[in-house]
């Protein structure tokens, strides 16, 4: 595990451990390896490790643990991955066809002009390569992930909507996300997939996790049948 890490209560029922002293990538791997080996080891009264970019947030029931015996665990297993990293867990690859533009992605226009771009250069560099996943975020564990390589960062909508339907596309700043629910958002539309991101009773519900990857694919409104209701899931080969 590269990097220092520094250890801190937040509220009266969660620590939160935050990645410093490397760069953007060093953080994101020594977070997400201590949230690993936190969760191999889940001291009792731990019912929530969430790792995101730079930090780790640790949530316990402060009837059954405390601060203290949270941030030595944590202090213990960071320790550990010093000296004996955890080997990383297997990139997978999703294929995810998308509708770009349209009633689909609604605000390709508008993010193509922020851009300087053409739409079709947009709908070019947000499927160039595959974008990889670095937290699950709200609602429903979405797939946060590094954004395509625009020329720059992409606004958030002055206006947020009030429902974004499940499947949508979206980039902001330099990232990228899937909506795998109904939700809110204000995050400009791009495109969306036909298929269906979240099996609500599988266990885990989703099926990818931080360090996978997701490369979508144009595919035309005529095309949206052939994947319409099919499951997410990681290429094989």
């Amino acid at each position: 595990m590269g990097g220092d890490i520094v250890i801190a209560d937040c509220g009266d029922s969660a620590v939160v451990v935050k990645a410093v002293g490397g760069d953007t990538t060093r953080a994101w791997h020594t977070v997400h390896a201590l949230a690993d080996a936190f969760e191999a080891a889940r001291p009792g009264g731990v019912h929530g490790i969430v790792p995101t970019y730079d930090s780790l947030l640790i949530e316990f029931d402060c009837f059954h643990t405390d601060h203290t015996t949270v941030r030595r665990a944590l202090r213990h297993e960071a320790d550990r991955l010093a000296e004996r990293p955890l080997p990383a867990a297997p990139s997978r690859c999703f294929v995810v066809p998308v509708v770009y533009g349209g009633d689909h992605g609604p605000d390709l226009p508008l993010v193509a002009q922020q851009l300087g771009l053409t739409e079709h250069e947009v709908v070019a560099l947000h499927s160039a390569a595959p974008l990889t996943v670095r937290c699950l975020g709200a609602p429903a564990a979405a797939p946060m992930m590094d954004g395509p390589a625009f020329p720059g960062p992409v606004p958030r909508l002055a206006s947020p909507r009030i429902s974004v339907v499940p499947g949508s596309i979206a980039v902001a700043g330099r990232q990228a996300v899937v909506s795998p629910m109904p939700s809110p958002g204000g995050w400009p539309l791009l495109g969306r997939t036909p298929l269906r991101v979240l099996d609500l009773d599988a266990e885990p519900l989703a099926p990818y996790r931080p360090g996978d990857t997701f490369q979508f694919v144009p595919i035309t409104p005529g095309q949206w049948d052939e994947h319409a209701g099919t499951p997410l899931a990681a290429a094989h080969g």
